[in-house]
């Protein structure tokens, strides 16, 4: 019941459809709670950027309201969405040779089917210095409850390999994946895309993000309420390992 109640996110439509997306973009603005979480996300993002020269691609900006606190910003979503840059896949970023000073991405990474594709794709379009900022899923004992038995989406952690069958543009994932690439074969990762350097993985957010009911229409906690939530989860960031639900994440091109 909560699975269906709070956390499935297709309200009814396949995720696959252009409205659902939509449809997300007026749920982040309409809930207080959830709408805290992202701001909190994107000001580490944006403060993890370099300060040269050069475009920042968001990929996957479809239902997030970054482009709001940072002007120039090229938004992209792999299906076309009004209010967009562009519509794009990761694996085939249509730019010049070091043209971007960084690509970010909110929960975007567990989504794209051949990962090393696209890390192969950024290492051209991402001049030397630039970086990689992401939040993303990550494994913890509490978190792989929480995403096997209230989530819709896969999350395998057990798998051999890092890609994964597409089933539609916006309905396949894994979203064990970040921790697959950057823990679990840490060192593949190193050895098969030495263009980047992780430069740092901060475990996060263990309870804040079921408290806002995600993309469900339900929130457990008024916005006022989000302040005392982070504050209890800070005092449990020495368990971070444990239970944190998301990493942020950030890579340097070399």
């Amino acid at each position: 019941m909560l699975r269906k109640k709070f956390l499935q996110q297709g309200c009814g439509r396949s995720l696959d459809d252009p409205a659902t997306t939509l449809h997300r973009r007026e749920i982040i603005q309409k809930k207080k709670f959830l709408r805290s979480i992202y701001l909190e996300w994107y000001e580490r993002i944006l403060g993890s950027l370099p300060e040269s020269a050069g475009s920042v691609l968001e990929v996957g900006s479809g239902a997030g309201f970054l482009s709001e606190l940072l002007p120039g910003l090229v938004t992209s979503e792999i299906i076309f969405l009004p209010g967009l840059s562009m519509a794009l896949d990761a694996c085939h970023l249509p730019f010049q040779k070091a043209a971007l000073r960084a690509i970010v991405m909110m929960g975007v990474l567990h989504h794209i089917p051949q990962p090393r594709m696209f890390f192969r794709e950024a290492a051209h379009s991402v001049r030397p210095g630039g970086v990689i900022a992401m939040v993303e899923p990550w494994r913890t004992a509490w978190s792989q409850w929480v995403y096997r038995h209230l989530h819709h989406e896969a999350f395998e952690p057990e798998v051999t390999r890092c890609e994964f069958p597409s089933t539609g543009p916006l309905s396949s994932a894994n979203g064990a994946l970040p921790w697959i690439l950057f823990a679990r074969d840490r060192a593949t990762f190193e050895e098969e895309c030495p263009e980047w350097s992780i430069e740092e993985i901060q475990l996060v957010m263990p309870f804040c993000y079921l408290l806002s009911g995600g993309f469900s229409t339900v929130s457990l906690q008024p916005g006022f309420a989000y302040p005392i939530w982070r504050k209890l989860e800070a005092m449990l960031s020495p368990l971070s390992g444990s239970l944190a639900m998301f990493a942020f994440i950030r890579l340097r091109r070399v």
